[in-house]
């Protein structure tokens, strides 16, 4: 349940601050999410991973439909990978990425005397 929250809580947080801000900045918002819900490692990259890459897929969709679909067809015709598969794994990556450095940052290291 707690990975589900983070998930919603990314994807909005990323939305947000794509609004406003450069594309860059989902990663200080997965960074912020990540170290607030403290999920390990495995968890928060899997949420930030997943929460940014659906949200670009899904932000590039809409341009695309918007924009009749005149640059995703130059991309495809440029590079052999589809566009919409291209853009949301560098979102992904860069998202996962991010929220793994927050929940790094967060953990308390374990002493050993």
């Amino acid at each position: 349940m707690k990975f589900l929250i983070q998930l919603l809580v990314t994807a909005a947080v990323c939305a947000l601050l794509q609004t406003f801000f450069p594309w860059w900045s989902l990663a200080v918002g997965c960074v912020a999410v990540g170290y607030g819900f403290d999920n390990g490692g495995f968890r928060s990259f899997a949420a930030g991973f997943l929460a940014v890459g659906l949200l670009w897929v899904g932000l590039s969709a809409f341009i695309d439909f918007q924009t009749a679909s005149i640059l995703t067809q130059k991309i495809n015709r440029l590079l052999p990978v589809n566009a919409f598969l291209l853009t949301g794994m560098i979102g992904a990556l860069v998202g996962g990425f991010a929220s793994l450095t927050g929940a790094l940052a967060a953990a308390k290291p374990k002493r050993k005397w």
